[in-house]
């Protein structure tokens, strides 16, 4: 886990960080209107309905996004890393939240007064216009997803959340495993299916050679059979 030192410094200079397009004035005056907060597996960023307190951005860990369905079954809506924007939409829109935020794992979260964000931050050209592309990154992200998880049969639907967690994360040092891992319950809530589907599917899978299971560790071992049952639905 990052120190509060080294994790202000990654969120000011980072190239990948939004923040690293501010001026060495604005960010002068960002480190004391930021303040970072530790959030324990499985801990509550925000709930849906709550109002925004902030702009906020991961600066370590994963976060998933999510909505309570029907019955109280929940859909994973996306999944942050770091150096990701968390929950602006509402923030933006003047609303309450339309979702939930937890921690996947121990995560820590830099916070942003909403008055600093409008007052100075959003008078950045380069910095607004990186938001205003994110937030239409993330649209055409949801409209893919809608017809995905609507679409698509079982298979189709699991191979492609695992291959969203593998772009969007990575692979451990063997070059296979995703370096995210997650409970059997939360792979169904991304793929729009019930866990007893989703454990069934992951277990045809890897009797088929298309990727190994060891708990919550995925190793992926044929990502063109992967993709091909993706994109084949």
């Amino acid at each position: 886990m990052l120190s509060h030192e080294m994790g202000i410094k990654e969120i000011l200079d980072n190239p990948k960080s939004i923040f690293s397009l501010l001026t060495p004035e604005e960010k002068e005056e960002l480190q004391s209107n930021i303040s970072l907060t530790n959030y324990k597996k499985n801990e509550f960023i925000f709930k849906e309905g709550d109002k925004p307190s902030g702009f906020l951005f991961l600066v370590d860990g994963k976060i998933k996004i999510f909505k309570e369905g029907v019955g109280g079954r929940e859909q994973i809506i996306r999944m942050t890393k770091p150096l990701g924007m968390i929950g602006y939409r509402a923030l933006l829109a003047g609303e309450i939240h339309i979702a939930s935020a937890m921690a996947l794992e121990d995560s820590i979260v830099a916070y942003v007064s909403i008055e600093m964000l409008y007052n100075r931050l959003l008078r950045n050209s380069d910095f607004a216009g990186r938001i205003i592309r994110k937030l239409a990154k993330e649209l055409g992200f949801s409209n893919l997803r809608t017809v995905t998880l609507t679409q698509k049969h079982i298979r189709g639907r699991l191979a492609e959340s695992i291959l969203l967690l593998k772009d969007k994360y990575g692979f451990e040092n063997d070059g296979a495993t995703l370096k995210v891992y997650m409970s059997r319950e939360d792979i169904a809530n991304l793929s729009n299916m019930t866990t007893s589907n989703a454990i069934r599917t992951l277990s045809t899978f890897a009797g088929e050679k298309i990727i190994a299971i060891d708990g919550r560790k995925i190793r992926i071992l044929d990502v063109h059979r992967l993709e091909r049952i993706s994109k084949l639905g």
